[in-house]
């Protein structure tokens, strides 16, 4: 394994884009559905906030990443959301999950630190392993997953988690022909001193179209992490699947991708290969945010809408006691948002870089909490109830992850 390594992001980047003109639209239309609909602030069709050329299927976002020739029309105004069946029942606070290549899933639990295989198919829950060293406690503790993009070949199962010290992502072999509780090697942490807290502690891992490992980090209520640029908190981070920065990254030398995030909660990319992320408010408005390299989202400056020169508007925002998210999914040209708070599913339909209709809102109190979000394909999600999380009410059975079919 790899010696540990300490990654903090280089020096502030050059001045950032200014100029932010886009204007905000009022949309208080119900989004079918059960729940109601956020304030919106929809930008023109392939262009940013400061009106430069934006997103398209011949620029995408986020460096390096690809983006198909057609562009795709805009997904309906309203969709269904319809649970098909219960995947796993009886899990301890799930956080990250993990599709493995035969169609069964790797489950973080936060508060234990275990990671367990859910077999869909048998309803059957077997423990991989302990990743030692995490630290539970609040919000804190085995958070995000993340397969190798060389899983085949390498078996390697990326991991987030709080640490007494930090938050970290470490990797991991995976063995199943090893005995049950058995099959994780030891951890080769590859990006530690990511601040850590009771809250805020971020935590989701994805691999990008591009190859390379994206982290959502929070401030730790902090606040003032979030713009400093030597700190790795309250931003989103791009590294290497070794966990060293892309020569392609904003700030050379730097994990940095984007700054000014409050506790980044979800994260996926379209059919473009545009970047999504949303993350908490404080007490006003949950985002959803276009992530762009190098630009800053403003946390803790403003938050929600601020039409605020240097700082990038969110796409969509939601009052907090309607959403408080967590995990995101693309499908079906909609990004589906999980909600803890707000006990609901999200559909926000996409016409590019923006809305094409108001949210529509799911299974509101039906589940309880909903934290995590995982497209099997472009009709099928997977989404995790997080009642034993110390902030809802089990009921038996809690926590479960669902199958959905959406549109």
């Amino acid at each position: 394994m790899a010696q540990a390594r300490t990654r903090r992001a280089g020096a502030l980047a050059a001045a950032l884009t200014a100029a932010l003109t886009a204007a905000a639209l009022l949309a208080g239309c119900s989004g079918g559905g059960d729940g109601t609909s956020p304030l919106l602030s929809p930008r023109p069709s392939g262009s940013t906030a400061s009106g430069a050329p934006g997103p398209s299927s011949s620029a995408p976002a986020s460096s390096g990443q690809p983006s198909t020739s057609a562009k795709p029309s805009p997904a309906a105004a309203k969709g269904i959301a319809k649970v098909t069946g219960t995947v796993a029942t009886g899990i301890k606070t799930p956080w990250g999950i993990a599709v493995l290549p035969d169609d069964t899933l790797l489950v973080a639990s936060r508060d234990t630190g275990r990671i367990s295989r859910v077999d869909p198919a048998k309803h059957t829950t077997t423990e991989v392993g302990v990743v030692p060293g995490v630290t539970a406690g609040g919000e804190a503790g085995l958070l995000g997953l993340a397969l190798s993009p060389q899983f085949g070949s390498d078996h390697m199962l990326y991991a987030y988690f709080t640490t007494e010290s930090d938050n970290r992502i470490a990797r991991m072999t995976y063995d199943p022909s090893r005995p049950k509780g058995e099959q994780l090697g030891a951890p080769d942490t590859i990006v530690r001193d990511i601040p850590s807290g009771t809250i805020h502690n971020g935590g989701r891992l994805a691999f990008g179209p591009d190859g390379m490992l994206y982290a959502g980090t929070g401030e730790t209520a902090q606040r003032g992490l979030a713009q400093d640029m030597s700190s790795l908190g309250g931003k989103i981070l791009r590294m290497t699947p070794d966990g060293q920065p892309p020569k392609d990254n904003p700030v050379a030398g730097s994990l940095v991708y984007s700054p000014g995030h409050r506790n980044v909660q979800g994260l996926a990319w379209d059919t473009q290969g545009r970047l999504w992320a949303d993350e908490f408010g404080q007490d006003t408005w949950d985002e959803l945010n276009l992530i762009e390299p190098g630009k800053n989202y403003g946390w803790p400056t403003v938050e929600g809408i601020a039409h605020r020169s240097g700082f990038v508007d969110p796409v969509a925002q939601w009052h907090t006691d309607q959403a408080s998210p967590s995990g995101i999914a693309y499908a079906a040209g909609c990004i589906w948002m999980a909600a803890l708070k707000g006990e609901r599913l999200w559909r926000i339909p996409l016409n590019g870089a923006t809305t094409a209709a108001a949210p529509q809102a799911f299974f509101t109190n039906t589940y309880g909490r909903l934290r995590s979000v995982v497209a099997l394909d472009d009709h099928t999600l997977l989404l995790s109830t997080s009642n034993t999380d110390g902030r809802g009410t089990p009921k038996p059975g809690d926590d479960r992850i669902l199958k959905v079919s959406v549109s």
